[in-house]
């Protein structure tokens, strides 16, 4: 089938995407991670899914631990205080305590696992997803994914921007591996006294840090997300409405958008849909595009790998994407999200059994919106979201017509 009128009318449909983002950032309540907003983004997703043409359209629910995942922080850092001090009495367990302060960071924080979640609150996170089917024989399905819920604001980052931020971050880290390299030779006896004492004195610059990175985040105060990731989740709903008002229905193609809830506590919410709808949809290619914060024309990636780069994503998904940006000369980069880069929901779905991949337009030089209060309607970019608009009807056309089955 061939989409060019829809294609042509991607400032209808950026249109669209911002009205809608606007009206659920400033009517519903704040989206945080397992939150009252996020249920209610979810069902008034719902309800114009079904106003869309989607045949089939269900909310479901999932148990999670929100606050565990920058919670890790609070284990992380007292370990490295009570360790400074270890250090002049007792310097073995000065080791331990940083071992196992830097292994939960990377276990909860670098690969999204459950370590410290019995520690902080139970909530209720929400995903909806909904399904148009074609009017023969389903031989192939696409769904399109966004999540609704916001970030946690990191108040560093808002008051000292990108660079602030990392050099906070960083020099933590530091102190951290410096703390254990001192008391590593200082239990092995290589160090006399004086040197020993003088070493773990200059470690108290690291303290202030330390201390800082209790506050790196505002457990209290959920931005807007209007750009994370809002963007993603209208991409799919745009497509939905833009085939609603033409008219255009699919002969053997079935389209999906699902919201899964709770991406930025570490993608509960995509490991839940995945669990939950494990084999579902084995029957016929089904090809999953995450969407995650589309702002930066500049920037717009196909992410090859995700979850910090430890998790390979499907390849033709990915390609089909890039070859689609490429007949419609919109600019685009093949890319990974880095190590200390997060992931997008691609990662859960990929580690789930599904062919997917994530496509994001974000300098990950993160700019002032990112996790800030700054991330409001007005930071959106309708350029941008016009030509993802544009390239993921290209590929939903180009997946139609046979392409990379």
């Amino acid at each position: 089938m061939n989409l060019q009128k829809i294609i042509d009318k991607k400032d209808q449909a950026a249109q669209y995407m911002i009205d809608e983002i606007t009206h659920i950032c400033n009517k519903f309540e704040k989206r945080g991670p397992g939150d009252i907003g996020e249920k209610q983004a979810c069902e008034y997703a719902a309800e114009q899914m079904k106003e869309y043409g989607c045949d089939r359209v269900f909310v479901e629910s999932f148990k999670e631990n929100p606050n565990s995942f920058m919670g890790w922080i609070y284990f992380t850092i007292t370990f490295c205080l009570i360790a400074f001090v270890a250090y002049f009495f007792v310097p073995v367990l000065s080791i331990v305590l940083i071992a196992l302060g830097l292994i939960l960071c990377v276990l909860q924080f670098g690969l999204y696992k459950k370590v410290v979640d019995k520690f902080f609150k139970e909530k209720t996170g929400h995903n909806v997803s909904g399904f148009k089917k074609p009017t023969g024989e389903v031989k192939r399905r696409i769904i399109f994914n966004g999540h609704p819920d916001a970030a946690w604001e990191w108040p560093f980052k808002y008051k000292f921007t990108y660079l602030g931020f990392d050099i906070h971050m960083l020099v933590g880290f530091a102190g951290a591996f410096y703390t254990l390299i001192i008391s590593i030779l200082k239990v092995a006896g290589v160090l006399d006294e004086g040197i020993a004492k003088t070493l773990g004195l200059i470690a108290l610059v690291f303290v202030p840090f330390w201390i800082g990175l209790y506050f790196m985040w505002n457990e209290k105060r959920i931005v807007d997300g209007a750009n994370d990731n809002l963007t993603g989740c209208y991409m799919g709903m745009a497509i939905l409405k833009m085939l609603k008002d033409e008219g255009i229905e699919f002969e053997n193609t079935e389209v999906g958008v699902v919201f899964s809830g709770s991406e930025e506590a570490g993608l509960r919410g995509a490991k839940a849909w995945a669990a939950a709808h494990k084999g579902e949809f084995d029957d016929v290619p089904t090809f999953i595009y995450s969407y995650d914060t589309i702002a930066q024309n500049e920037q717009l990636m196909v992410n090859y790998r995700d979850l910090n780069a430890t998790v390979k994503v499907d390849k033709d998904v990915s390609d089909l994407f890039m070859e689609a940006c490429e007949e419609l000369k919109i600019p685009v980069k093949k890319g990974f999200v880095p190590p200390l880069g997060g992931a997008t929901d691609s990662a859960a779905f990929a580690q789930g059994g599904f062919r997917a991949t994530g496509i994001t337009a974000l300098n990950h030089a993160l700019p002032d919106f990112y996790h800030t209060r700054l991330d409001t309607p007005d930071a959106l970019n309708k350029s941008c979201l016009a030509d993802c608009f544009a390239a993921s009807v290209k590929v939903l056309e180009m997946f139609d017509n046979g392409a990379k089955q």
